[in-house]
């Protein structure tokens, strides 16, 4: 899922004489980030993605105990906002392109929603995420650009040795007493109506795509492309089933079966499924080159998160950086001074991000002028996944 952000807009009242139009109040800004800001409304919008997410994961979450869930996240919105506007503007000094990479995942999206004209698959995403197809556009750069530089300056840099694989998995060998379990892909073609004409067209792009499957093409990358099942969107993989977890014939079938096979067309009650064995595992004792990934994921993760934290921090010791009071950084740099300066005279309500963004200098420095309040559109500043 990509995080989304609205700027609010509302009008100020009770500042402009009578004899002036109203001003329109862009944006309040919270925090300034060399040439970067982040508003007031950014991490509204950031708090009501994050209920929306908890209410999805846990729906039976409500009242008081939703709203405490929601705030412990949000405690972090401001200092997940600074992390990822200092990783995306790393990235600009690094030269790192991701335009390729953007223009790929687009044309993935666009296939996926099976919308070909332009404009109304923008109209689509528009009405999906909430902003703007431009703006959801520039948040997928900032984030692939966020994901770069993290692999890059921090990831690549944290090793964890074989050895330590090793005797890892010597001291657990209990944690890794599997049951039987297979790992599934599937891609469903389905029939677009009940008539015979509908089945037999269904029957044929199957059979189609079976052919090219056991010829060698990727599973996952014709899952992805033609299957009409939600799982296309994860290259049509299922997850892992142990026995008892699958109707009967199903389970008869793929649990006989070793890592590859890909089945006959399974017909069912709206089309035709064909699966795929992606990974088997015997009962027992798994072997350490079954479970390396693992193990490898349990002892990175614990070391990468620190790295990736002093990294951030030490962006932030050479950045330009100001907090409204009432607003608090919780990764700021020890000792950093992030006051915000001069707050009797500055009036960052009325200004936008475009002013801020063709001042070419990094400080943020004077007073905004009065008639910055007749600029009357902004673009949503990136936040950390």
């Amino acid at each position: 899922m990509y995080l989304t952000y609205l700027l609010a807009v509302s009008l100020l009242a009770g500042a402009a004489d009578v004899s002036t139009p109203p001003i329109r109040v862009i944006e309040e800004i919270v925090a300034k980030v060399n040439g970067d800001i982040i508003t007031r409304g950014e991490l509204e919008q950031q708090r009501r993605a994050i209920e929306a997410e908890i209410k999805q994961q846990q729906p039976n979450l409500a009242g008081d105990a939703l709203a405490n869930a929601v705030r412990q996240k949000q405690s972090e919105a401001l200092r997940d906002k600074i992390d990822q506007s200092l990783l995306v503007q790393r990235a600009k000094e690094l030269n790192i392109n991701v335009d390729p990479d953007v223009t790929r995942r687009v044309a993935q999206i666009q296939q996926e929603s099976k919308i070909a004209d332009v404009e109304k698959f923008h109209e689509w995403v528009h009405q999906q995420a909430g902003v703007p197809f431009e703006d959801f556009k520039s948040e997928m750069k900032n984030q692939i650009l966020t994901q770069r530089v993290i692999g890059q300056e921090v990831a690549s840099k944290v090793n964890v040795a074989r050895s330590e694989v090793t005797d890892y998995y010597n001291k657990h060998k209990a944690d890794f007493v599997r049951e039987e379990t297979v790992f599934l892909r599937e891609i469903t073609i389905k029939s677009a109506d009940n008539t015979p004409r509908a089945w037999a067209a269904a029957e044929k792009k199957a059979k189609d795509v079976l052919a090219r499957a056991r010829k060698g093409e990727k599973f996952s990358d014709l899952a992805h492309q033609y299957s009409d099942a939600d799982t296309a969107k994860q290259d049509g993989e299922l997850g892992r089933f142990k026995r008892g977890d699958l109707k009967p014939d199903i389970e008869a079938l793929v649990f006989k079966q070793s890592k590859g096979y890909v089945t006959d067309l399974i017909k069912t009650q709206g089309g035709y499924e064909i699966l795929k064995v992606d990974e088997k595992f015997a009962a027992g004792q798994a072997s350490l080159e079954d479970v390396e990934n693992e193990i490898m994921e349990k002892l990175y993760t614990p070391r990468m998160q620190p790295q990736l934290r002093a990294y951030l921090t030490k962006l932030r010791e050479n950045a330009f950086i100001e907090i409204r009071g009432g607003f608090v950084d919780s990764g700021a740099a020890p000792g950093k001074d992030t006051t915000w300066k001069d707050p009797a005279q500055l009036k960052p309500e009325t200004t936008t991000k475009e002013e801020v963004a063709n001042r070419k200098k990094k400080r943020f420095l004077g007073v905004i002028p009065r008639h910055s309040s007749s600029v009357s559109s902004s673009k949503a500043a990136p936040a950390i996944k």
